[in-house]
């Protein structure tokens, strides 16, 4: 007949290493002794990102004054939603935009700058490359609404060429 060589495993061992993985920033706990090996471990808790807050556009400088007597064309500018404006145009890409080719630079175009087809607008950098955005139509800028080295996203309105 064959000895029994294993050695009893003795649950208040295993609770009293739990209980000390709990009370620690441990996720695994080993120890050995003669033919016996305990191994305790714990998934350590998900880590939570809060997630970054969506950028709002700019608010936009106040309009000049109307003409006594004028209807002014519109009331509130932050009513509007530039993302279904014919005249909008959209990042192509996430990235950063910049107005300017350089810092120091004038920028690129400003409110009532006449562009051409193809003009270059604004810089939108995306994994270290300048991406220069182009007018997809000719006319005038009538809105800027991305601010110099901020954040955009794919589709984000950032002017208006009326």
């Amino acid at each position: 007949m064959m000895k029994n060589t294993k050695t009893p495993i003795d649950t208040d061992v295993i609770r009293e290493l739990a209980n000390l993985l709990s009370g620690s920033d441990l996720t695994e706990i080993e120890v050995q002794s003669d033919d016996l090996r305990i191994r305790v471990a714990r998934t350590p808790a998900p880590v939570t990102v809060a997630a970054a807050p969506a950028y709002a556009p700019a608010p936009m400088a106040a309009a000049p004054a109307i003409a006594a007597g004028a209807a002014p064309v519109v009331a509130d500018a932050a009513s509007i939603d530039f993302a279904k404006h014919p005249g909008m145009v959209a990042s192509p890409m996430v990235g950063t935009a910049y107005r300017a080719p350089e810092p120091g630079a004038p920028n690129f175009v400003e409110v009532g700058t006449q562009v051409r087809e193809g003009q270059t607008l604004l810089i939108v950098e995306a994994m270290k490359t300048m991406n220069a955005i182009p007018a997809p139509r000719a006319g005038t800028v009538t809105r800027v609404l991305v601010e110099n080295g901020r954040p955009v996203e794919y589709g984000e309105p950032l002017l208006v060429i009326e």
